[in-house]
């Protein structure tokens, strides 16, 4: 019998934790989407890359929702069974509210297992593929972005200014500025058009006149065609992975040696491990694999509704605090996490919180009820 009442238990507080999780997680996914609409409107990319690259975050999001989705999920699974007195079916079948909080806590460990699977290893595979489709793609909405009397920076390194668009392709009066550090180069024409050549992109320029400035040496050469390749330029979009983005045990391997004074050899990494970053792949690390340990606190916070029944008149005010209390841990968690990597004090503080939280409300709530 016990057995069927925890199992049921566990199918409800999942099976809600799931169905939060995917509502919020597309509703943040949607918010998000829109804000990345800024890689077709100003940076060129094609729709393919910009649904990849969105439809990719969706883990990252959801790795972030889970310790308050599974919080509010806990919480209104208990509520509910009070509301129909399935609780109080729960003590007369000789559940003990020790039993029942164990079993709470131990959802709750399965839940911090899924969260560190998704944190610490799905979610930066997402985005470093994420990544991928932006720097492997071409720069496909570059003919569209193009407006007369407009100047374009779409890509580094290259501005162009279009007195007149004839359509999608062909172009009057072209100014191109494609300076560099240590030379400057403006190209004028009066007609042009992109043509796309073996998936390049080429801008083929009629009658102009090419502008060469290198140090103090001027030169300038009449043409009557030639050919710009758009392909040898990069989108303005950070390409280089960021440290969330990289995978846990390239974040390990790089803190260890950092961390020992070793020798780094970047060929073992995808991104630049140095010094000056151990702080940020140290805080990176605890997101991953320690903020999930706040998963169990906020489970046994939210049992503090076993306390007090419903026939109470505090059962109302007891509701309240204790949702005000798992969202103050919550918030504390990602607050703490930002402090931890400061100095050893905070960090050890940063350690400690959810284990002191967790023992003191266990036996809090043990003292209260005498189970």
């Amino acid at each position: 019998m016990k057995k069927l009442i925890f199992r049921k238990i566990t199918k409800d507080t999942l099976a809600f934790f799931l169905l939060i999780s995917i509502i919020l997680g597309s509703i943040v996914w949607v918010i998000q989407a829109v804000n990345y609409l800024d890689y077709v409107t100003q940076d060129g990319h094609g729709l393919k890359t910009y649904f990849l690259f969105t439809l990719f975050s969706f883990p990252k999001i959801i790795s972030k929702l889970i310790p308050f989705v599974f919080f509010i999920a806990l919480f209104f699974t208990l509520i509910n069974y009070e509301t129909k007195n399935e609780l109080y079916v729960l003590w007369a079948n000789g559940i003990s509210k020790l039993e029942f909080i164990n079993k709470i806590l131990v959802i709750s460990i399965f839940v911090l297992l899924f969260q560190i699977f998704f944190s610490a290893f799905l979610s930066p595979f997402t985005q470093y593929k994420a990544r991928l489709f932006l720097k492997d793609s071409n720069i496909d909405f570059f003919t569209v972005l193009i407006k007369e009397g407009k100047f374009i920076n779409v890509v580094e390194g290259l501005t162009i200014f279009i007195d007149k668009k004839n359509s999608d392709k062909n172009f009057t009066n072209i100014f191109i500025d494609d300076s560099s550090k240590n030379q400057q180069k403006m190209i004028y024409a009066k007609k042009g058009e992109i043509i796309e050549n073996n998936k390049k992109k080429i801008f083929i320029l009629n009658n102009g006149q090419i502008l060469n400035r290198e140090k103090s040496k001027f030169n300038i050469f009449q043409f009557e065609e030639i050919n710009f390749d758009l392909s040898n330029y990069t989108t303005n979009t950070i390409l280089e992975p960021k440290i969330q983005e990289i995978e846990s045990t390239q974040l390990l391997s790089c803190y260890s040696n950092l961390y020992r004074q070793l020798f780094v050899n970047q060929e073992n990494y995808n991104f630049s491990c140095e010094k000056s970053i151990l702080k940020e792949i140290k805080q990176e690390l605890l997101k991953r694999f320690y903020k999930p340990f706040y998963i169990p606190v906020v489970a046994l916070i939210s049992c503090l509704l076993i306390l007090i029944p419903k026939s109470n008149i505090r059962y109302n005010k007891s509701k309240n605090i204790t949702f005000l209390l798992g969202f103050f841990v919550l918030v504390i968690s990602e607050s703490m996490l930002r402090y931890s990597t400061t100095s050893n004090l905070f960090f050890l503080f940063y350690l400690m919180t959810p284990f002191l939280i967790l023992i003191s409300t266990y036996f809090f709530i043990k003292q209260r009820n005498n189970v």
